[in-house]
């Protein structure tokens, strides 16, 4: 039962204040646990981030994919993979995902998201292979890229509404620079 309290703090943390907030000292005041307490359980703040990927980006992955399970076709996938995510970041119980992703972590906590990130991209692979792309997990990753820079877009308040940059998302994913 605390490690889920310790890692419901971190994620109401991230969620709050980003990879900067994510101290242990914050943990143990969220937690009432005493700081040294909160090292029984994990031993780095990396440590930390590693578990939230664990339980958390296959959540993510889920809602995706069951999101993709009800497009009837292969464009309406791709569509569904880049809505659905970027409607995902607005969720709070995601933002610690998206705080992960975009901070600086050590090496072995980097490769988690990288895999995780992976399993989520294998999700449209089949899709683009539909839509004739030659190299179609290249063109996936590709996909996840602009995805990424439309999260990061959103995350940083920008003036343009969250509908605008997911709408272009969406039209750069399928139709590329042509808009």
């Amino acid at each position: 039962m605390q490690r889920a309290a310790l890692l419901d703090a971190a994620r109401s943390l991230l969620s709050e204040g980003g990879t900067e907030a994510l101290t242990f000292p914050a943990l143990a005041e969220r937690t009432g646990l005493a700081r040294s307490s909160v090292y029984e359980y994990f031993r780095s703040r990396a440590a930390v981030v590693e578990e939230l990927c664990a339980a958390d980006f296959p959540v993510w992955a889920a809602e995706v994919a069951a999101v993709m399970e009800r497009a009837p076709t292969a464009e309406s996938k791709v569509e569904a993979y880049v809505r659905q995510q970027l409607a995902l970041v607005g969720d709070r119980r995601h933002r610690a995902v998206v705080a992960i992703s975009a901070s600086e972590l050590d090496a072995g906590a980097r490769e988690k998201i990288r895999a995780a990130h992976g399993g989520l991209v294998a999700l449209i692979v089949e899709a683009l292979g539909e839509l004739g792309h030659e190299q179609p997990r290249l063109a996936a990753m590709l996909v996840q890229g602009v995805v990424d820079a439309a999260v990061r877009r959103i995350e940083l308040g920008a003036a343009e509404d969250p509908s605008v940059i997911t709408d272009a998302a969406v039209a750069m994913a399928l139709r590329g620079v042509r808009g």
